[in-house]
């Protein structure tokens, strides 16, 4: 296993993928979209395995789920207008006469924009108003939640990128700080602060990776193996979070998710 890392840094990526591919590795499992992109870019003929991709046809990293094409292939976390929905949904059930939303998003990750064009279209069809706060890095987050905080965002959905994922925790004291009950995919996001979190379970998903490595080193060709989509999803729920907020989550809530932070 040749290990390379961004430590956050998405400007490094390139780099660390064409020293992959200088070395001559058999497959590379590239993890995120930014990374698959990098990978793809260094080259058209190693394998690549992705491992938790966002909107891979949108983002042109395959031609279709079924029929990929290409050296790409592996896991999408993402399962668009129905999963932004169903976070709006669980939103509801917690703030009370919510009717107002920001949507915490980098507008330099290319699949949020389609995220956003989702979110807009699902918080329509729900009766809520969208509050946009771009973040495009770190210096951007308090002038972020100032926008949320003056256009009266009662809450807010996080769209998770690798820069966001890495100052979590900022994030979480913030929210908790700006008096905003918050709701993101990976679980991680509840344990940084955040009042919610439902998504695909990413170590599921990387563990699950495995066997595309594993079916390519057999013999198969990654265009011809079908990108799959999560069957594990996990709801995590802050209690912590949710007391300090003064907010009370229904039982009904709480016995249906999967971890409880208290």
């Amino acid at each position: 296993m040749e290990y390379r890392f961004a430590d956050g840094d998405t400007e490094r990526v390139p780099a660390l993928a064409a020293d992959l591919v200088r070395l001559g590795v058999d497959v590379i499992s590239a993890g995120n979209t930014a990374n698959t992109v990098a990978a793809m870019k260094a080259t058209t003929t190693i394998p690549i395995v992705m491992g938790n991709s966002i909107d891979p046809v949108g983002a042109g990293l395959v031609a279709t789920l079924a029929r990929p094409g290409g050296n790409v292939t592996g896991f999408t976390q993402d399962t668009g207008d129905e999963l932004n929905g169903k976070r709006l949904e669980l939103l509801k059930e917690i703030v009370p006469n919510l009717s107002r939303v920001g949507i915490l998003w980098n507008p330099d990750v290319a699949a949020n924009l389609n995220r956003l064009t989702s979110m807009r279209e699902v918080t329509r069809l729900l009766g809520l108003t969208l509050v946009s706060a771009e973040v495009r890095g770190l210096d951007a987050l308090e002038q972020a939640f100032a926008t949320m905080v003056a256009e009266r965002a009662q809450a807010f959905v996080m769209f998770a990128d690798p820069v966001l994922f890495n100052s979590r925790s900022r994030i979480g004291v913030m929210a908790l700080r700006d008096r905003l009950p918050a709701i993101s995919g990976p679980r991680e996001y509840a344990a940084a602060g955040l009042l919610l979190t439902y998504g695909a379970n990413l170590e599921d998903l990387y563990r699950r990776s495995a066997v595309f490595v594993d079916k390519i080193f057999k013999g198969a060709k990654p265009g011809d193996l079908p990108v799959e989509q999560p069957t594990k999803f996990e709801l995590v729920v802050n209690l912590k979070t949710a007391k300090a907020l003064g907010l009370s989550v229904p039982p009904t809530l709480l016995a249906r998710a999967d971890e409880v932070i208290e």
